[in-house]
């Protein structure tokens, strides 16, 4: 999958890297090489999270799930 990053420099040095599609994946670094490296763990981690907290969900509800296609609209 691709994410997009923001990624900032910051004043005291370094950058802050944040994921615009999940704003919770928020890292830093001294590099922008770092960050990058740093954003892609935060990322998956947070994916890991929230993997796990929706099989738990479905584990007790009777919750079902699809996948649907939606055209590309311009």
């Amino acid at each position: 999958m691709q994410y997009t990053i923001f990624i900032m420099p910051q004043e005291e040095g370094g950058y802050t890297v944040q994921c615009l599609e999940l704003p919770g994946a928020i890292s830093q670094g001294e590099t922008v090489e770092e960050a990058l490296d740093n954003i892609k763990e935060a990322i998956e981690l947070l994916l890991d999270v929230l993997q796990d907290d929706l099989r738990d969900k479905l584990a007790l509800s009777t919750t079902q799930v699809a996948r649907i296609e939606i055209a590309n609209v311009s």
